[in-house]
């Protein structure tokens, strides 16, 4: 189970290719924060954009999962828009209603 809930029938190759990696981390943790995350901004991000997140999509599971929790620092080479991007996007002040 992928949890991709939309088509990539119009991405392009390169697009596909991170989106399904994002998907299939190693961890279902990491698979629902960067798979949710890349699907809702990968049409939108630009050649930069999708270099950034190709080398964020590189760093080990547990250490994204140290830097969004807070548990570690985030390495100034990883403190990218990015990844700020994808921390916000995890960000909520209160119970969310589902």
């Amino acid at each position: 189970m992928t949890g991709l809930s939309r088509s990539t029938e119009h991405l392009d190759a390169r697009r596909k290719r991170i989106l399904y990696r994002a998907w299939h981390r190693g961890t279902r943790e990491m698979d629902l924060l960067m798979g949710r995350y890349t699907e809702s901004t990968i049409d939108t991000m630009d050649d930069t954009a999708l270099d950034v997140l190709e080398l964020l999509i590189e760093a080990p599971d547990r250490d994204i999962f140290a830097w969004m929790t807070g548990a570690e620092p985030v390495p100034e080479n990883y403190d990218t828009p990015v990844y700020r991007a994808l921390a916000a996007f995890h960000k909520h002040d209160a119970p969310l209603d589902l």
